[in-house]
């Protein structure tokens, strides 16, 4: 058993949690009336991985909730998957789907495991996908309703985030081209896409405060502070340019209800060098001006932070999607080409292991954004190739432990110097399939054995308790 190496106490009511997504984890897609969503067709195409069964956690929810409590764990993030409940993301509702996330949530709550609920993780209807998906304004529409039947249907749900990390959708459909519809450096529909799923937030923030509901509501982003690789100014503009891209651009929308001055020069010399443009349509600012003051939390993801160095060529990516250390490469015309800093470590996907960005952006968002209020750490971890012991066997997996300890630290500095900072979810509770990298990337505090579904514990499970303990 590791002993605990820099934080040795959590924070009194701290929420302390772990993190789910319905597509990643449920299995069972083509069950009880579930319908498509874009990645179905699109993964049997490729042939590579299969959503089924996941987790099974469709079946086995009962078993990982249990888990969740036995470990110390006080709250769960999951995903109601939209296709559950309207097979083509608009028109007939689904009972069955209803049923099963009143069970989820029911048991939930019976073990004192309270459920942070997100209404789109990475999985657009598909219907809704091969119309434009948030390309297509009418699916903001449909996104709205969506919500709102959520809402009026589990009331026992106190907890809503709308979106999960919307650059994170935009630029993997769009720029990276590792989700479908596999573009790449298609500048126009990636900004496109941040600045409509921003509307779709904000309606439905708005919507929430409408109907006068008794919860909470928020988003989340996943944030990745940008630092240039050496002070000069064409380094420093680049990592202004690539941070404008991936976050002030959203982290403005959000909180401040406007694009700055500033952020908009960057967006707009990114646009003019990749020929592309953006359409914000007359009454669109308004929405995000009255939705801005109105989130009650802000959802920070977390893994790593980049380092940039100027760039003048034409694009070109390489994805490590395979966990072979020292394969990904990322060249944004315009923007930048990111590169590694000695000295900073790297996971077997090529993702800097870097603490000091997470404290850096928490400062960074309490100072510019005094509107994204509380925050909750809603995912952070580390991606392994965890050894399997064999049945039964705690599996040792003390670089997690190492990982989560060091960002866990920089994240109680913050709050030490009045970062709101309440809560803390791993990604994830348990292994899950991992969207672009299958299933030998392994996040989970429990191990799951994909061929027979069981669950082994991990050591990091076992810290995990021992700090909730401290509470």
């Amino acid at each position: 058993m590791s002993v605990l190496n820099r934080v040795k106490k959590l924070p009194a009511n701290f929420v302390w949690g772990g993190a789910t997504a319905a597509y990643q984890v449920e299995g069972s897609t083509q069950v009880d009336g579930k319908g498509k969503t874009m990645w179905d067709d699109y993964l049997k195409a490729q042939g590579r991985f299969s959503p089924d069964p996941a987790s099974d956690f469709y079946n086995r929810y009962p078993e990982d909730i249990k888990l969740a409590k036995q470990y110390g764990l006080n709250a769960i993030r999951v995903s109601i998957a939209w296709t559950r409940i309207f097979p083509k993301g608009y028109g007939e509702v689904n009972q069955k789907g209803v049923a099963f996330y009143h069970r989820l949530f029911k048991e939930c709550l019976d073990n004192n495991v309270e459920p942070y609920v997100t209404l789109h993780h990475f999985d657009s209807p598909k219907t809704l996908f091969d119309d434009g998906d948030w390309l297509n304004r009418k699916n903001i529409d449909y996104f709205v309703d969506y919500a709102k039947f959520c809402f009026k249907e589990f009331p026992e749900v106190n907890n809503w985030f709308t979106i999960n990390e919307l650059i994170s959708l935009a630029t993997s459909q769009y720029i990276g081209g590792n989700f479908p519809p596999n573009h790449h450096f298609d500048v126009t529909s990636a900004i496109q896409a941040e600045h409509n799923e921003l509307l779709a937030h904000a309606r439905v923030v708005n919507l929430y405060r409408e109907m006068q509901l008794p919860g909470r509501i928020g988003l989340i982003h996943v944030l990745q502070p940008i630092y240039p690789i050496t002070e000069t100014p064409e380094n420093k503009h680049a990592a202004a340019l690539y941070d404008a891209f991936l976050n002030r651009f959203l982290l403005d929308g959000t909180f401040l209800g406007h694009y700055t001055t500033e952020t908009m020069a960057l967006i707009n010399e990114i646009l003019e060098k990749n020929n592309a443009k953006l359409d914000i349509q007359p009454g669109d600012m308004d929405i995000l001006a009255k939705a801005a003051p109105q989130n009650d939390y802000f959802g920070l993801n977390y893994y790593q932070s980049q380092f940039i160095q100027a760039y003048e060529g034409e694009s070109t990516n390489q994805f490590n999607g395979t966990g072979e250390k020292g394969t990904s490469s990322f060249k944004f015309k315009g923007v930048g080409e990111i590169v590694k800093k000695p000295g900073v470590p790297q996971t077997d996907w090529d993702w800097n292991i870097y603490p000091e960005g997470l404290y850096d952006v928490l400062k960074r968002v309490a100072r510019v954004y005094p509107n994204s209020k509380t925050i909750y750490i809603t995912e952070n971890g580390l991606g392994f190739k965890d050894h399997y012991e064999g049945p039964d066997q705690i599996i040792d997996d003390q670089p997690r432990i190492d990982y989560i300890d060091q960002h866990l630290e920089a994240i109680l500095k913050a709050r030490s110097e009045g970062v709101n900072v309440q809560g803390y979810f791993v990604w994830s509770l348990q292994d899950q399939f991992s969207w672009a990298n299958g299933y030998n990337k392994r996040y989970g505090l429990f191990y799951v054995d994909f061929d027979t579904q069981k669950r082994e514990i991990k050591e990091s499970a076992r810290w995990f308790k021992e700090l909730a303990d401290t509470k």
